[in-house]
C-alpha cells in the first residue's frame, strides 16, 4: 500500500506447506479444524452462506462465502465492526493454494485496508502469520 493512497491496502502472506491441498483444503473448511488454527466459527461450506469467527480476544467477524473451488480457492467476506472507524473493517480473505513439488504453496490475501487503518493492517499481517504457524501444526496433527 502507498503512503497517502486512496486504494484498499491488502496483507499478502505466503507460505510452502508439506501437505497436499486436500488436506489443506480440509482444515480450511471443516469448522472444527478452522477452530483450532484460526477462531471458533459457525462455517458451513456452502457459496452464500454467512458465518462468524470468534477471537479469544472478544472479537466477533461477521463474514460470508464468497468463492469455493475445492482443493484451490476459498474466498469469503471479513467484517469486523467497530466504532472506531480506524478498526471497521469490511474486508475480502481469499486463500489460494497451489500444488508444489514439496506440497502446496498457501497465499492468503486480505483486502480492504483503508489508509487510515494503519494498525488494523499492522496487526492483520502479524495475526495472518501467526495463524499460518497454528495451521501447520494442526495439519502436522490432523489425519
Amino acid at each position: 500500500m502507498k503512503e497517502g493512497s486512496r486504494q484498499m491496502g491488502a496483507v499478502v502472506v505466503e507460505r510452502e506447506i508439506a501437505h497436499p491441498p486436500e488436506r489443506i483444503w480440509r482444515a480450511l473448511t471443516e469448522p472444527h479444524l478452522m477452530a483450532e488454527w484460526l477462531m471458533k466459527n459457525d462455517f458451513v461450506l456452502a457459496l452464500g452462506h454467512r458465518f462468524t469467527l470468534r477471537g479469544d480476544w472478544g472479537g466477533v467477524l461477521d463474514c460470508e462465502v464468497l468463492v469455493i473451488e475445492p482443493n484451490s480457492r476459498l474466498s469469503y467476506r471479513w467484517n469486523f465492526a467497530h466504532d472506531d472507524p480506524a478498526f471497521d473493517l469490511k474486508s475480502v480473505v481469499t486463500f489460494t493454494l497451489t500444488p508444489t513439488e514439496k506440497g502446496t504453496r498457501l497465499r492468503v490475501e486480505q483486502l480492504g485496508f483503508r489508509p487510515d487503518q494503519k494498525q488494523a493492517y499492522g496487526g492483520a499481517k502479524a495475526g495472518w502469520r501467526q495463524f499460518l504457524e497454528k495451521l501447520e501444526q494442526v495439519l502436522t496433527g490432523a489425519s
